[in-house]
């Protein structure tokens, strides 16, 4: 079947209509063939390799092998069971550093790619392979495991994000195996309120190349804050530390320079624990769900922040305005930094683009009623 998988990512990739390539396969497997070879086509950017097994559901739900690198030397675990491995990316890097470890998922098909992918990455013999409901007393055990990790699937999009609506239920894996061991990491929405987590422990925030990636809720045992940030691939980690001063303050002008903060950052609450890292007079200026802005007076080099910028103009926030700036200092591409209404937003930037054609790229952010045009420093 491999063979027939690698033929058919060729075959797509050549543009080869799918009646063609369903015509060169077994009837009974095309199917899932031709999905586990758009998933690969689709991984491309996700995983070092190109041969592993998924279907596209699994993909989405996979952990970035770099994620789940970063994660996998943290715990550093003896033990652990993955008890909704899904194709087994995460369970795998742990598996990498631990002496034995525990694979179970009620999906058939998802535990057997589960059981391919541990055989590509050279781990398949430390890891026990379980096919049943996490929750059931028979599967529960077989666990012999001082960790218990869970990445639950999440429902379609809700108005609040709640443990109970998760599959499994972090509160039913924690009732399940709580007499096993007082060590659980669950894989969290991001958007869920921290107040409606039930335990103490960490909640880390990851953000790779740029956007927030994912919420990992280590219990007490685990925990090395009450929350923290990390930027991955970069690696750098920013902790809660409720014993600094307060020194975030408001600006109410853009200064000369503007800093994108990272969304681990922002979501986490840690804003005052990076101004205190970075050591010089910033302030403040943007604070929304998508973007946070700080901005100062003279320029501060910090691996910590996500992008730089300097402050070309601030004008009126109107298209033409801005256009007409825009044309007058040679600027030939712009990239919104902005929230706008999806119907509002194609018509607001062709009037923005209207007749650019300079070589210099400007940047967009919108401050009440003023535009700020920038240009990248990174």
């Amino acid at each position: 079947m491999e063979e027939y998988i690698e033929q058919t990512v060729e075959l797509i990739k050549r543009g080869f209509d799918e009646r063609k390539i369903r015509a060169k396969l077994p009837r009974e497997q095309a199917d899932e063939i031709i999905e586990i070879a758009r998933a690969r086509i689709k991984a491309k950017n996700k995983f070092s390799r190109s041969d592993l097994w998924m279907d596209l559901e699994g993909l989405r739900y996979a952990t970035h092998e770099i994620v789940a690198d970063y994660r996998a030397k943290r715990v550093n675990p003896e033990s652990i069971a993955d008890v909704s491995c899904g194709i087994g990316i995460q369970l795998i890097f742990f598996a990498k550093y631990a002496d034995r470890a525990y694979a179970i998922d009620i999906d058939e098909k998802k535990l057997f790619y589960a059981m391919k992918n541990a055989e590509k990455y050279r781990v398949k013999d430390k890891i026990t392979f379980i096919h049943g409901d996490s929750l059931s007393k028979n599967v529960v055990d077989r666990i012999d495991a001082d960790i218990i990790f869970s990445d639950p699937a999440r429902p379609p999009e809700m108005p609040e994000r709640r443990l109970e609506d998760l599959l499994p239920s972090p509160l039913q894996i924690y009732e399940a195996y709580k007499h096993k061991t007082d060590a659980f990491i669950f894989d969290l929405p991001p958007q869920i309120r921290r107040e409606k987590v039930p335990w103490s422990g960490e909640f880390e925030y990851i953000d790779l190349y740029g956007v927030l990636n994912r919420l990992t809720f280590y219990f007490g045992p685990l925990a090395k804050a009450e929350r923290s940030a990390v930027t991955l691939p970069k690696g750098l980690r920013l902790e809660s530390n409720p014993s600094l001063e307060n020194i975030v303050e408001w600006c109410e002008t853009p200064r000369e320079y503007l800093y994108e903060i990272p969304q681990s950052v922002n979501y986490a609450d840690l804003i005052n624990e990076l101004f205190h890292e970075v050591d010089r007079n910033i302030w403040m200026l943007i604070r929304e769900k998508r973007r946070t802005l700080a901005t100062s007076e003279e320029e501060i080099k910090s691996d910590y922040f996500k992008r730089r910028y300097i402050v070309r103009s601030i004008l009126r926030f109107h298209p033409v305005k801005i256009n007409d700036f825009l044309k007058k200092e040679g600027y030939g591409r712009v990239t919104l930094k902005l929230s706008i209404a999806d119907n509002e937003y194609w018509n607001f930037r062709r009037k923005v683009e209207q007749g650019l054609n300079g070589d210099k790229r400007a940047y967009l952010f919108r401050f009440k009623d003023k535009a700020i045009v920038a240009e990248g420093m990174d």
